[in-house]
């Protein structure tokens, strides 16, 4: 038996001698090759290639003078493949290693526009999917990472953007909680969705979602009976949005204020 091993393992080993040997189209190709083809990969959308080409270039040239720049390209490559956890592992490699290259607040961007559109990916189909189901983690990452940019690169020329995202993502995170307060409002469960009420009129104070916010604390503390917190919310909300939907209910609907949600409790 052990004969017969002996054998079988030299006939594969021969066999494997007899495989034709594959050959690295790359090898003896210089930094500037390298660079040259990843850019003309990417010109066309070969986001694969350029990938290769890329990594291959970090690989053999680390210190060379394309290698910082080659690196600030992988993370785009990765992002534009649809490699999102590389692309922000690159982004976060980039900024660990090079905190002061001119170029260092585009990798702040782009480690946001990652996340942001994967957040969009996730949140973005509301009408498919329940926002209660969605992790809002992307949301805040990105938001985290354009407001770096934003405070340590106020006159980058992505700061614009930045900004504009940001008031994206305010919002979305808002709804999202008051969406979830909502839910918790349905099933009785009134301390949750007071508490997730109140977390988005604390984090999100500018965000229009803030207005449901108010009307679902004043809900919920009715609901528990709370009639100081009930009153406190009540009269912050009448301040704040004297003319809400909320106090004069929908059109054509006769019921009270507070039944504006109707069936939807």
């Amino acid at each position: 038996m052990k004969r017969s091993l002996a054998v079988i393992l030299a006939l594969l080993l021969c066999a494997c001698g007899l495989l034709p040997e594959v050959k690295d189209e790359t090898s003896g190709w210089s930094a500037d090759k390298l660079y040259t083809e990843a850019k003309d990969e990417m010109a066309r959308g070969g986001y694969t290639n350029a990938t290769k080409y890329l990594e291959k270039l970090e690989a053999r040239y680390p210190y060379g003078r394309y290698a910082q720049q080659a690196q600030i390209e992988l993370a785009y490559v990765y992002y534009k493949d649809g490699d999102h956890a590389s692309a922000i592992a690159a982004c976060d490699r980039f900024i660990k290693l090079h905190p002061n290259h001119p170029n260092v607040d585009y990798t702040y961007y782009l480690k946001g526009l990652v996340n942001f559109n994967e957040d969009l990916g996730l949140m973005g189909k509301i009408s498919r999917q329940d926002l209660t189901e969605r992790d809002p983690k992307a949301a805040r990452e990105s938001f985290d990472a354009f407001r770096e940019l934003v405070t340590r690169y106020p006159d980058s020329k992505y700061t614009p953007d930045g900004i504009a995202r940001m008031k994206y993502l305010v919002n979305s995170l808002a709804s999202h909680e008051v969406h979830v307060a909502r839910y918790y409002m349905k099933r009785g469960a009134y301390v949750a969705a007071a508490n997730r009420a109140q977390y988005a009129l604390q984090n999100y104070a500018q965000a229009p979602a803030v207005e449901e916010a108010l009307f679902v604390m004043v809900k919920a503390y009715d609901a528990m009976g709370m009639a100081d917190l009930r009153d406190d919310a009540d009269r912050v909300m009448h301040k704040n949005f004297p003319d809400s939907a909320y106090f004069k209910g929908t059109s054509g609907n006769k019921d009270p204020w507070w039944m504006l949600w109707g069936d939807a409790w």
